[in-house]
């Protein structure tokens, strides 16, 4: 009996043990689930930057020794972090054993990246909850809560955009900036007169000057700075002063402002994408400028310093280097580009200059503009009414919005045609009429051309630019063929450029729903679209023996040549593309005082809801040098019965200059 009691007790003690060991080890499990989930909140705060919510897991007791409220810590973190421009928190190497928390943090600064940091804190239970224990040293190690941060930052001169040959483009330039000494204005009648006149002259409304002449650092003999003029607007006036100051200055002005676009002060919703970005910088707002923003910005360089509350410097948290901004180089001819801009007159158009053989980029213009130097200098709201209200879109670049390519796409279906077999030199249409269908299942469309030729070979189609004669060579191509060959001159293809371009498209589904729209497409309309790069690229076949090549617009950018008609294609339209210009029946032989060797076809795409109803007629020019195939010309005129010409006669007396050409980025 005494020996079963023994047992009986071992049994129930080792029962007992038992039990508690679990009891402990569940115990325990759960104060590191509570530990670790603080651990895990503390480190997602700070890489978020949410320092709202910091207090509610810091200690009452830490943040009672070290004098912070919970409005203090969440001030202090915001105040650091925005005031060296940290963009972004990187935590590593994050360790929790027991109630101690290790980990490193590295912080993204405006002026670069800190070493990384090494932190250790407790993590204490304070009530029913785990909280971290916290001292200022969280914040930068040897920080006290008495210590401060000290910043001081040296700005990265913007670099410069230039043109193929190196003149400037995008560049720093001396300017005015007019501004009011509050002292200088008098009162009563007199300081009301004194801004009427200065409002005026500036055109800024009163309430603005008032505004600014309002704020808190405003003194009675400190300049308060109102709008940067150019060197010949200073004017000497009653309480006007001025300050000389360096802006951004673009010499081509409105003829290349859609591309290189301007430049501006940083907006609230900037930094909030950005929070690197502190309120005084500058950066790229459009075009150009705004693309290569970080090449062009450069490094701003300066020093973050852990000061005592002497200033004395304790420890130096980041020195870097400034670092200037780059030169961002692009195929531009300046010179170019602004006699073509001149060439378009008061057209609403576009007009693109490549060369065929390397796809380097000389002009992009579009029409109307906008003057970039005063949207850097300060615009008016006036000013900018102007030009956000004008019809004709001058924020619009149109040289890569897409459009109907019209008649000038002719010149690709007859590639295309003898290259399948379809169309043959010794080919001949009988069309007889204006106007033609395929048969009674067209219901009431019908073809339309605009010279009655009884029979038509594709030289004469191309010189009187036959509607009727290529309709018919698209149907006998047919979808697939027609299609297979399109795609070769880079339809459906995207091309990197530094700027927003929708592909070139065939038809807006992948395959037709009747004869009619391939009919269409064949003369270069139906559900086409095409940018005048677009075309600048399809038609440098014809100056390229048959070759596209991709466009690009950085100085010694590689591109892409690709093989879209065969040699002997292209020489057989070229003979009629010589024509159009060469014939007195051609539709660019205005041009033909220019050159013996000068090729073009040009085009009109009229834009309307129905048959017989009138629409926008948006007139096209292509042009080459079948001898020098230095360059491919693409104009546009939109609505050109509006403007009274055509871009064929805007574009006569530019296309002699492009025979002089000499263009290369060796």
């Amino acid at each position: 009996m005494k020996n079963k009691f023994v047992m009986t007790s071992l049994g129930l003690v080792l029962i007992l043990a038992i039990i508690s060991v679990v009891a402990y080890f569940i115990h325990t499990n759960k104060i590191e689930k509570a530990q670790k989930k603080t651990a895990d909140q503390w480190i997602s705060l700070l890489e978020k930057k949410n320092f709202e919510k910091l207090p509610q897991i810091v200690t009452n007791e830490s943040k009672k020794s070290q004098g912070y409220s919970d409005e203090k810590l969440i001030e202090k973190y915001t105040n650091i972090f925005t005031g060296i421009g940290v963009d972004k928190v990187t935590i590593s190497n994050i360790e929790q054993k027991e109630n101690t928390l290790t980990y490193q943090m590295k912080l993204h600064t405006s002026i670069g990246d800190t070493t990384s940091f090494h932190y250790k804190t407790k993590i204490l239970k304070e009530g029913e909850k785990y909280k971290i224990d916290w001292h200022p040293s969280l914040i930068f190690p040897n920080m006290k809560a008495s210590d401060k941060i000290s910043f001081t930052s040296t700005s990265a001169k913007r670099g410069n955009i230039i043109d193929a040959s190196g003149m400037e483009l995008a560049t720093s330039a001396d300017a005015y900036q007019a501004g009011i000494i509050p002292k200088d204005l008098g009162t009563g009648n007199t300081r009301d007169s004194t801004i009427k006149a200065i409002s005026s002259y500036l055109d800024i409304p009163i309430d603005t000057i008032e505004a600014n002449l309002s704020k808190g650092w405003v003194q009675d003999d400190l300049f308060v700075p109102l709008k940067t003029l150019p060197d010949e607007s200073v004017k000497k006036m009653t309480g006007l002063q001025y300050k000389a100051v360096e802006t951004r200055y673009y010499p081509l002005g409105e003829a290349a402002a859609n591309l290189i676009g301007y430049t501006g002060k940083v907006t609230a919703e900037d930094i909030k994408k950005t929070p690197s970005l502190t309120p005084d910088t500058t950066i790229g707002k459009m075009g150009l400028e705004r693309t290569y923003d970080q090449e062009l910005r450069g490094t701003d360089g300066g020093k973050i310093s852990l000061t005592d509350e002497s200033g004395k410097v304790k420890d130096v948290l980041l020195h870097s280097e400034v670092e200037d901004g780059q030169t961002i180089q692009v195929t531009i001819d300046s010179l170019l580009q602004k006699r073509a801009y001149a060439a378009l007159d008061d057209a609403t158009g576009s007009t693109v200059i490549m060369q065929p053989k390397t796809g380097a980029l000389l002009t992009l213009v579009t029409k109307p503009s906008f003057d970039p130097n005063l949207m850097v200098r300060g615009i008016s709201q006036s000013e900018y009414d102007n030009y956000a209200n004008n019809p004709n879109k001058p924020f619009t670049s149109r040289y890569a919005q897409r459009y109907a390519p019209g008649s000038t796409l002719k010149a690709i279906t007859a590639a295309v045609a003898f290259d399948v077999g379809t169309l043959k030199e010794n080919t001949v249409r009988k069309i007889d009429g204006l106007q033609w269908q395929k048969d009674s299942s067209w219901g009431n469309y019908k073809i339309t051309r605009v010279t009655d030729n009884a029979e038509v070979d594709y030289q004469k189609a191309l010189i009187y630019s036959d509607n009727i004669f290529f309709a018919q060579e698209g149907l006998e191509l047919g979808e697939k063929k027609l299609r297979a060959g399109f795609t070769k001159f880079g339809f459906e293809q995207a091309y990197d450029l530094p700027f927003s371009m929708d592909v070139a498209q065939i038809s807006s589904d992948k395959t037709f729903d009747n004869d009619i729209l391939l009919a269409d497409t064949a003369y270069g309309q139906g559900q086409l679209l095409m940018s005048p790069i677009h075309q600048a690229v399809a038609y440098s076949a014809f100056a390229n023996d048959g070759k596209i090549v991709s466009p690009h617009l950085i100085f010694k950018e590689k591109s892409k040549t690709t093989q879209a008609a065969s040699t002997e294609a292209v020489e057989k339209v070229n003979k009629a593309l010589l024509q159009v210009v060469s014939n007195k029946n051609g539709t660019a032989h205005l041009l033909n005082s220019n050159s013996s060797s000068l090729a073009a076809k040009t085009g009109t795409a009229e834009l309307k809801s129905a048959q017989g109803t009138t629409g926008q007629e948006n007139s096209f020019l292509m042009a080459f040098d079948t001898e020098k195939e230095n360059y491919i010309f693409l104009s546009l005129v939109e609505n050109h019965k509006e403007t009274g010409k055509t871009a064929t006669e805007l574009a006569a007396k530019l296309i002699p200059e492009l025979a002089k050409l000499n263009y290369s980025e060796k």
